[in-house]
């Protein structure tokens, strides 16, 4: 049965947005709308992954446990997706919400919470729920990456619930597609660049919402300051028609060990040994929006100071 375009247009309209993914990360004129790409850009260690399972976290899980209860698509091109860790932050923020829900109910009349074998029936349906929400690809080339996202296109026609893609990393075949490209830059570009133009059809087409992460890559410079080369390092290096496709930059770092454990002075010994990351997040807006936010890494996630 084919499907009429007042009910394409129609299923489409109601695929969410997620300009309240994660209110701390962006500046007050909200998040990323429909069809619009945030860029996670750092350096290796900075938390772009965990930054990643913090927000694909929020997608999937249900309304009750402070989630958006969405699909979302994982693209792995650096294979270093983490299963367990994912499933182990899932499984603390479910346990988190129904803390808080078993918290609330004795405040009632109502008889105590069991913690019997049906509760732990409900706990792993919870978490089956919330993986089924979650596709996950593995690519291994610029070429499987396009293949991919021609894929994809498939899965957001049959599901509307489908609202945010996320790729990690996009620039992990950058020096492969150098080598093979030779000398010129446009052969270098080439596949990328097709990536790019196919994923801004699918952003127009079915109103997504893409997050990838992008690593630094040390340039030689030789200038004045090391402030001018700090800034030449988080300069954008990859094709233009990504670059055009970006329209939030999240600039990822840590912080240093002095700042570090100063902002960590009033917590107790396990929170000075924590890392701290800075999030810089800027958007290509009118407004050119501006936030800065911090965050430690701790076994149930991300965590924001």
């Amino acid at each position: 049965m084919t499907e009429s375009g007042a009910q394409l247009f129609a299923r489409l309209e109601a695929r969410r947005c997620l300009k309240d993914i994660e209110p701390r990360l962006f500046p007050e004129d909200g998040g990323p709308d429909h069809g619009e790409v945030v860029e996670l850009y750092g350096t290796e260690g900075t938390g772009k992954t965990e930054l990643l399972y913090h927000l694909l976290c929020r997608c999937v899980l249900p309304v009750a446990a402070g989630g958006l209860e969405v699909d979302v698509v994982f693209v792995d091109t650096d294979y270093s997706l983490d299963m367990l860790r994912l499933v182990s932050i899932l499984d603390s923020r479910l346990n988190a919400g129904t803390h808080t829900h078993a918290v609330a109910s004795e405040g009632g009349s109502g008889p105590a919470l069991s913690t019997s074998s049906p509760s732990v029936a409900s706990d792993e349906a919870a978490l089956r729920s919330c993986l089924a929400r979650l596709l996950v690809v593995h690519c291994s080339s610029s070429s499987q990456l396009l293949l991919t996202l021609h894929f994809l296109e498939t899965s957001l026609s049959s599901r509307p619930g489908l609202a945010l893609v996320l790729i990690d990393s996009i620039s992990a075949f950058y020096w492969l597609d150098r080598c093979e490209g030779g000398a010129s830059i446009a052969k270098q570009e080439e596949k990328l660049s097709k990536c790019a133009e196919l994923l801004g059809r699918l952003l127009r087409d079915y109103r997504i919402t893409v997050f990838a992460t992008c690593h630094a890559i040390r340039r030689s410079y030789s200038g004045p300051s090391s402030s001018s080369a700090s800034s030449e390092s988080d300069r954008p290096y990859l094709c233009r028609p990504w670059q055009r496709l970006v329209t939030h930059r999240l600039l990822c770092s840590r912080q240093e060990a002095a700042n570090n454990m100063a902002a960590a002075a009033g917590g107790g010994k396990e929170q000075r040994k924590q890392q701290v990351f800075i999030v810089h997040s800027t958007s290509s807006s009118r407004t050119k929006a501006y936030r800065s936010s911090s965050f430690c890494v701790t076994e149930g996630g991300v965590e924001f100071v």
